[in-house]
């Protein structure tokens, strides 16, 4: 678990980051010293943002492979400017923007027999992975706001790795599922 003094930093390197690619100055990553471990160590995170609710970005990594609070700086950047459903972000949509961090726990696989069984052992607090040698996708945990039946849920992810919701019974198949700090600013105040 991060403290509200991580979370802050964190909050501070994506929010940074952006604002300073937005002036056109170049965002280097912030340097590790004096950061406390738990920012320096490796982890994967998703930064996404959002305009009045509705998504603007969201980009992160679902494995842990350089410092996070690197992870961090780097998945705003893409989330702002290289998330291919969105224009990159422009100056005067800033001030309408909220960002929020997610950081992610360790992939965990999530056996299964067949659909049914994968709805069964399915909750809300989860973020899947499906991965299938023909595509991979994954939603986080947020995603079950909007996506709240289960069943829906996972043909959406289908849907989003480029699949048929057939790719469930499909032995090549594989589910992993893991769960997220999350935090925005008003949730810091």
């Amino acid at each position: 678990m991060l403290d509200r003094k991580e979370k802050e930093l964190l909050l501070e390197v994506a929010e940074g980051a952006i604002a300073r690619a937005l002036r056109g100055e170049k965002p280097e990553p912030p340097s590790l010293d004096g950061l406390p471990g738990s920012l320096t160590s490796p982890g994967a995170s998703f930064v996404t943002l959002t305009q009045q609710g509705r998504l603007r970005g969201c980009i992160g990594s679902l494995e842990a492979r350089r410092p996070l609070v690197h992870d961090v700086h780097h998945n705003a950047l893409a989330a702002a400017f290289h998330d291919p459903r969105f224009p990159p972000l422009a100056p005067e949509e800033w001030p309408q923007t909220e960002v929020e961090v997610s950081v992610l726990s360790p992939l965990k696989p999530l056996p299964y027999t067949d659909l049914d069984d994968l709805i069964n052992k399915l909750s809300p607090q989860m973020g899947i992975v499906l991965e299938h040698p023909q595509g991979r996708a994954t939603y986080l945990p947020q995603v079950w706001q909007q996506l709240p039946d289960p069943k829906r849920f996972l043909f959406s992810l289908a849907q989003k790795a480029g699949l048929s919701p057939a790719v469930y019974a499909d032995p090549a198949t594989r589910v992993y599922y893991y769960t997220v700090e999350k935090f925005t600013r008003h949730d810091l105040e």
